[in-house]
C-alpha cells in the first residue's frame, strides 16, 4: 500500500509548483486559478463514497485499479488541454481518480490495523504519501523549466498508470479481514455498541447509507472530519495556490526553487512520521492533532512574514513536520470510530469531508487574494486551522483510550 500510494502521489506532487502557473497561462484571474484546484476536490469529494461502496461490494483491489486508470486518463487530458474550460473538465476527471485511490487506500489501512498499532501504520502510510507529494515538486519544477508546464501532467499520468498496475498485481484483497472482524463479534458485545446498531449473530449489516448516518451522529467522528476539512482548506487554498505565487512574486523564486524547498520540508516530515505515529499509539490521537493544527498555523504565518529564501525554507520545514502529524493522527482517530464491518463507510466519509475543504479552500482563499492580497489569504488560512484545532481540543473525546478500554473488557 505504501508503494501504491507513493507512486500515485509522486505524480501529484510534481504539479504543486506548476499548477497555478499553468492555469495562469490561460489568462485567468486568481479566483479562476483556484477553480482548477476546487473542481479537482469536488470530483474527489464525489468519488470517495462511491469508491467506498464499490470497495465494499466488489473488493478493494479492483476499486484501486479503477481509480488509477481514471487518474491516468484525467492527467493525460490535462497536459493536452487547449483551453481553460477543457483543462477544468480534465481536472475533474483526474480528481475522480485521485479521490478513488486515496479513499480505498485508507479503507485498506483500516482493514489491516488494530487500534493499538493503528497510529504507527497510518504514520508509515501517510509518511509515504506525504513524502511522495513533497518530493514530487522537485522533479516537477525541473520538468516545467526544461520541457514546459504541461510535462508534469504527463508524468502524473504515467505515475497513476503504474500505481494502477501495482494495485492489481501486488496489493492483496483485505475486505475479508473487515468482514471477519464483523462476524467474529460475540453476542454480548451488542450492549457495548453505540449509534443504534446492535451486533448480533447472523444480523444483516446496515446499508452503506445507514452506516454513514450512524457515523455522522458520532461527535468525535464529526469533529475529526472538521479537522480534515480545515487541513484541506489550508493545504489546497494556501500551500498549493497562494504560496507558489507569493514565492515567485515576492521572493523572486523560480518553480524549481519552490519545489526544492517544499521537497526538503517533506523529507523532515517523513523523518517525523513514524515517531508521531508511535506517540499517537502511546498517548492518544488528540495530544497530536491539536498541536499539529497550531504548528500548521505557525507555518503559514511564517510564509507570510518570510523576507527571503531562508525564512521560506524554514516555513516549508515547519509545514512538513506539521503535515506528517495531521496526516496520520486524524486518520487513525477516524478509523477508531469505525465499528466492525464499517471501515469502508467510515474512511470514505472521512475522506469525502476532507475533500469538501479541497473544494471550498481554493475558491474562498482565491477570492481573499483577489480582494485583499496573498498575505491576507495566508493569515486567513492560519487563523482557520488554529481555530478548528482549539475547538477540537475542547470538544472532541480521545478515541484511543475508549477503544482500549473496550478491548480490555472484552479480553477479560
Amino acid at each position: 500500500m505504501c508503494l501504491f500510494i507513493g507512486v500515485n502521489q509522486f505524480g501529484f506532487g510534481a504539479l504543486i509548483p506548476v499548477l497555478p502557473l499553468y492555469a495562469e497561462a490561460f489568462g485567468v484571474p486568481a479566483s479562476a486559478v483556484g477553480l482548477t484546484i476546487a473542481v479537482y476536490g469536488l470530483a474527489r469529494m464525489f468519488s470517495a463514497p462511491i469508491a467506498g461502496r464499490i470497495a465494499d461490494g466488489q473488493g478493494r483491489r479492483l476499486s484501486m485499479a479503477v481509480g488509477g486508470a481514471v487518474c491516468t486518463l484525467g492527467n493525460l487530458w490535462c497536459g493536452l488541454a487547449s483551453g481553460f474550460t477543457e483543462f477544468v473538465i480534465a481536472r475533474f476527471l483526474a480528481g475522480l481518480g485521485a479521490g478513488w485511490v486515496q479513499a480505498v487506500g485508507l479503507i485498506v489501512l483500516a482493514d489491516i490495523s488494530e487500534p493499538q498499532q493503528r497510529g504507527r501504520m497510518m504514520a508509515i502510510y501517510q509518511g509515504s504519501f506525504l513524502f511522495a507529494v513533497g518530493i514530487g515538486p522537485l522533479p516537477g519544477g525541473w520538468l516545467a523549466q526544461e520541457a514546459g508546464l504541461a510535462t508534469p501532467f504527463m508524468a502524473y499520468a504515467c505515475a497513476s498508470m503504474l500505481a494502477g498496475v501495482v494495485a492489481w498485481f501486488v496489493v492483496e484483497e483485505t475486505g475479508r479481514v473487515n468482514r471477519e472482524r464483523s462476524t467474529d463479534k460475540r453476542p454480548d458485545d451488542a450492549s457495548e455498541e453505540s449509534n443504534g446498531f446492535a451486533s448480533v449473530p447472523n444480523a444483516v449489516s446496515p446499508s452503506f447509507l445507514k452506516q454513514i448516518k450512524s457515523l455522522l451522529g458520532d461527535r468525535g467522528f464529526v469533529l475529526v472530519c472538521l479537522i480534515g476539512m480545515a487541513n484541506a482548506v489550508v493545504r489546497t487554498g494556501g500551500l498549493f495556490h497562494i504560496v507558489p505565487v507569493l514565492a515567485v512574486s515576492k521572493l523572486r523564486l523560480g518553480p524549481g526553487e519552490v519545489g526544492l524547498y517544499l521537497a526538503l520540508g517533506s523529507v523532515l516530515g517523513l523523518l517525523a512520521s513514524y515517531p508521531t505515529g508511535y506517540l499517537a499509539d502511546r498517548f492518544g490521537r488528540k495530544p497530536l492533532i491539536v498541536p499539529s493544527a497550531l504548528m500548521t498555523a505557525a507555518s503559514f504565518t511564517t510564509f507570510y512574514v518570510a523576507p527571503n529564501a531562508s525564512y521560506f525554507a524554514f516555513a516549508c520545514a515547519l509545514w512538513g513536520v506539521a503535515v506528517a502529524v495531521n496526516g496520520a493522527a486524524p486518520a487513525a482517530y477516524a478509523a477508531d470510530h469505525a465499528r466492525p464491518g464499517m471501515n469502508a463507510a467510515a474512511m470514505s466519509t472521512f475522506r469525502m469531508m476532507s475533500d469538501v475543504g479541497y473544494v471550498i479552500g481554493p475558491i474562498v482563499l482565491g477570492l481573499v487574494v483577489d480582494f485583499f492580497g496573498p498575505g491576507v489569504g495566508l493569515l486567513s488560512a492560519a487563523a482557520l486551522i488554529a481555530s478548528i484545532g482549539m475547538i477540537f481540543a475542547f470538544a472532541a473525546p480521545e478515541s484511543l483510550s475508549l477503544q482500549t478500554r473496550q478491548n480490555d473488557s472484552r479480553r477479560r
